[in-house]
């Protein structure tokens, strides 16, 4: 699965995510093709909550471990 984001709170401001089927994942600077479009998804972090508005998956809110600031508008891709 890859993660084209764009937004503010990430290393860089256009990254792709790419989730390996055995778990880890790594990221790059940019745009890395090809793209499967699978949905679009907004993702607002404050502090240890995280609001996800997915386009397949409705609306989703986690906690994680760490703080962050982040408002990130994304391309989930197959």
């Amino acid at each position: 699965m890859k993660y084209i984001e764009f937004g503010i709170g990430n290393k860089w401001i256009i990254r792709t995510e790419t989730e390996l089927q055995d778990g880890t994942e790594f990221e790059e600077k940019g745009i890395k093709r090809p793209i499967k479009f699978h949905s679009l998804y907004t993702r607002v972090w404050i502090r240890k909550t995280v609001f996800i508005i997915d386009s397949k998956e409705g609306f989703k809110k986690r906690k994680k471990e760490r703080n962050a600031i982040k408002l990130i508008l994304g391309i989930k891709s197959l």
